[in-house]
This record gives structure tokens, sequence and C-alpha cells, in this order.
């Protein structure tokens, strides 16, 4: 696919995508979930087999949105970018590409998806450990626990698979991929930032909590009506 018969209104849409996802990794450094050039945030580009992702290797401070790279669904750049017309056409797509892509392909419901290395939630993966709910705030974001996904390599779609299997049955919208780290997903790449800022501060206050002693389990029905309550009454 190439720019040339994109219209005029889809690649507008897909400009607009790259100027928030490209100011939606400056949330990544606001919150101290990254460090250096690790971690990325992706977005489909609505009714296209397009993705938008942060290039691999490129400073935080050094992003623009030109820089974005424009993908398929498999993680192949597509030909407006490979051409220069979208942006750079030296820099490559995220080492994570084809973990994302894999998700957008099997989870349409899936808008964005973030995945960062952040310390509390990376540490709880490293033991392979599901976060169990014993905070509110858990039940009204995720649902439950935050579930452990296997160990897999970087470079396919391996981790994607782990991601979509893991979630597929939960509701969390989090996986902490076994010594790998958080990745997040929302309807859109903002939600999937705001689930990857909530997974590390519950991952923290979990943690904090077990050093005092065992944190209190709360009931699945109390769980179960909280989320219920803040996915579809709270807020305006």
């Amino acid at each position: 696919m190439s720019s040339e018969i994109l219209g005029t209104e889809i690649l507008g849409t897909i400009a607009r995508i790259r100027e928030e996802v490209c100011a939606l990794h400056a949330e990544l450094t606001r919150y101290q979930l990254v460090v250096w050039t690790a971690g990325n945030v992706s977005a489909r580009v609505p009714g296209q087999e397009l993705m938008v992702i942060k290039p691999s290797g490129v400073s935080y401070q050094d992003l623009t949105p030109e820089q974005m790279v424009v993908t398929d669904l498999y993680g192949v750049p597509v030909a407006g970018d490979a051409t220069g017309e979208w942006g750079n056409p030296a820099l490559s797509p995220s080492s994570d590409t084809a973990a994302h892509a894999y998700v957008y392909r099997h989870m349409p419901e899936v808008g964005g998806v973030v995945h960062t290395h952040s310390t509390y939630a990376t540490a709880w993966a490293a033991r392979g450990e599901a976060i169990p709910c014993v905070l509110t705030m858990m039940s009204d974001e995720f649902g439950g626990e935050i579930p452990v996904g296997p160990f897999a390599l970087i470079g396919d779609d391996s981790i994607g698979h782990g991601i979509v299997e893991t979630l597929k049955n939960s509701n969390s919208p989090a996986v902490l991929m076994q010594n790998h780290g958080p990745f997040t997903i929302g309807k859109d790449a903002k939600s999937a930032v705001k689930a990857a800022v909530m997974c590390e501060e519950v991952a923290r206050t979990v943690h904090i909590a077990r050093q005092l002693g065992d944190p209190i389990a709360i009931d699945q029905g109390h769980i179960e009506s909280l989320y219920a309550r803040y996915q579809n009454v709270y807020g305006q």
C-alpha cells in the first residue's frame, strides 16, 4: 500500500495519529515508566490495516511526529514511509512492532498498545507473579489481578501471541510478560498509556504492602461490582 492510493482524509488521519503517538511518549517519561530508548506506544489507524509506532533506538527527547513509522498489521513499513513521503525512510520501526501488530490482528477492539519496562511492574514480571487484586483501584481499572504472560523472545510475534492468549479471557488491560515487562492495551493509544501508568502504580503499592504484611484480597463479588461501576457509571 502506498500513499498514492490512500485518500486525503486517510492521510490526514495518519498525520493526526502520528502527532498523538509522538506526544504520548512524553507521558512515559513524565511518569518514569521508561529509560533511555526502551518502551513504545502504538496506535491503530481506524478503518485501515495500518498502525503507527515509535521508531527503534531514537531518544525520547528527539522524537517528532514525522519520525513515527507507519506499518501494516504485520509490522512491514508501508510504501509511503519507504519512499520518505511520510517521514524519514532511514528509521526502522520499534523492535516490538511484530508483537503490537499481532495484537491488532487478533484483538480488533484494541486501538492502542504500550510497552514499558517500568520498575515495579517489571519486578513482578521477573518473578513471574501476577499482581493480586488487593486494591479498589485495581478492581476499577483491571477488574481483578494483573496476569502474567509466558516467556517469549523478542524479534517475532511470539510476544504478541502471549499477550493475546493471556488477555483474551481477562478484564485486565495489562499483562506482565515473564522476565520482560508490562504490555497494556486500550480502545486507543491514550487509554493504553493510562493503563501503563496505573499498572506501575498498583505494582508499586502492592509491593510496599507486602513488605508490611499480607495484603487482604478483595472478594470476587466486590471486584465485579466495582469494575462494573467504574467502567459504566464513573465519570462524566
